[in-house]
């Protein structure tokens, strides 16, 4: 299978290595002015092996790649699509972005169909161009089975690599189930400018950290979604104590956040629904107020 790999960051730049080193054509989508010196392979640091594999790359996707993996961050998504030529119609669309508002706009574009829906929860940086970090031996990723015929060869290559790969039937339970563990772990450890363990030490921000989960549920559960506020708080507590969000990490380096894309579908859901949502308005707001201020913390 071949392979475009749009947003090359610690999520796309690993999954773009583990498909190359199994032995699929990768080809990396760069922006023009990074292709330049961009080095001609991905070096990958992980648990689950270091080496460094050839890829292609390109600034555009011109080709009808089998797959074409979306990683973007989510306010970098519309820029990125422009690097799509028109009419251009991968065999699959799989994002790998957070939140869920990213996927409808997608299937306005490409097609429901041809759209495969997709979490994945892992430790992974881009610390230079082309050199990968996975921190750690997790790597979980969910694929709606809409389009498991289609990517089970690809996916198969991941498990043999060392990701933890299902399919999952429901897609509203696919994409809450992050939500509802990401959102309060972004705005809580952000607003407190805390790691994972500071903030669950702290009895007042671990109250507002499981309140918020619990509000998140709520609205996931009236989206049709099934997700228990236990299962996320106990992944919560399995979290290495230094874990820090990438939302948290954006605003201390003054980069805009993923702020609507993972509390825009709660607010809006909630309000939809009429449902209350105090505390996660709340850390919405501290967050807010925290980019406006410009912190490094």
């Amino acid at each position: 299978m071949r392979h475009a790999i749009l947003g090359v960051g610690g999520v796309g730049g690993l999954v773009g290595a583990a498909l190359a080193q199994a032995g699929d054509p990768v080809t990396v989508v760069l922006r023009p002015e990074s292709v330049i010196g961009y080095p001609p392979t991905l070096s990958l640091d992980s648990p689950f092996g270091k080496f460094a594999v050839r890829v292609e790359r390109a600034v555009a996707v011109t080709e009808p790649f089998d797959v074409l993996w979306i990683t973007v961050k989510a306010t970098q998504l519309d820029s990125a699509l422009s690097s799509v030529a028109a009419g251009n119609q991968p065999g699959a669309i799989v994002p790998l972005l957070n939140g869920i508002d990213h996927v409808a706009l997608l299937r306005s574009r490409f097609g429901y169909e041809r759209v495969v829906p997709a979490t994945i929860a892992v430790e992974s940086e881009r610390v230079a161009p082309g050199k990968i970090v996975h921190r750690s031996s997790f790597a979980r990723l969910n694929v709606s089975s809409i389009g498991q015929e289609r990517l089970a060869p690809a996916i198969e290559k991941l498990r043999q690599f060392g990701f933890v790969c299902q399919f999952v039937d429901d897609e509203p339970t696919l994409l809450w189930s992050k939500l509802a563990f990401l959102a309060p772990m972004a705005l809580a450890s952000t607003a407190a400018a805390r790691n994972k363990g500071e903030l669950v030490g702290d009895p007042v921000w671990r109250q507002r950290l499981e309140s918020s989960v619990a509000e998140v549920c709520t609205v996931a559960a009236a989206s049709g979604a099934k997700v228990e506020a236990a299962n996320i708080l106990k992944f919560i507590e399995s979290l290495k104590p230094e874990i820090r969000s990438s939302m948290q990490k954006d605003v201390a380096a003054g980069k805009p956040p993923e702020l609507d894309a993972i509390a825009g579908p709660i607010l809006r859901g909630a309000e939809q629904r009429g449902l209350a949502v105090p505390v996660t308005r709340e850390l919405v707001e501290a967050v807010t107020t925290r980019i406006s201020a410009g912190t490094t913390q």
